[in-house]
């Protein structure tokens, strides 16, 4: 679970950074990213009826959210980061393992990856197992 303290909570949060962020995108996830001034990273995550039903929107929601916090220690503070997913998720093919490579990819395309010896890039078996 992440911190209350680390998630966007309100709809102006996820609006401020789509709008005044910079993006990057793959095909199952895009990543909004802009500055804040509080010294940690915030995170957001948005999944749409694209995705799917419920219960298909919330383990992706999951997904993401593990992912996250699997990346969290190794990723520069001082961020705000919204996750949206793309309609690709839908795939019934798609694993969690697809999903933090999707994040850690767009993270190390953002700058956004510390490059410490600890925090070098997850082997399929270090990743971690989906929630």
């Amino acid at each position: 679970m992440i911190a209350r303290a680390l998630r966007l909570r309100r709809p102006f949060e996820f609006e401020r950074v789509r709008r005044q962020g910079r993006s990057w995108a793959t095909p199952l996830v895009v990543m909004a990213v802009l500055p804040n001034d509080l010294g940690q990273n915030r995170y957001g995550f948005a999944v749409g009826r694209r995705v799917g039903k419920a219960a298909a929107r919330n383990r992706v929601k999951r997904w993401m959210r593990e992912a996250t916090r699997r990346l969290h220690p190794c990723l520069q503070q001082g961020y705000d980061i919204v996750f949206i997913a793309r309609g690709t998720m839908a795939d019934p093919g798609v694993t969690y393992h697809q999903v933090y490579d999707a994040i850690a990819v767009l993270t190390e395309r953002a700058k956004l990856r510390q490059h410490r010896e600890d925090c070098s890039q997850a082997s399929p078996d270090t990743r971690g197992t989906p929630p």
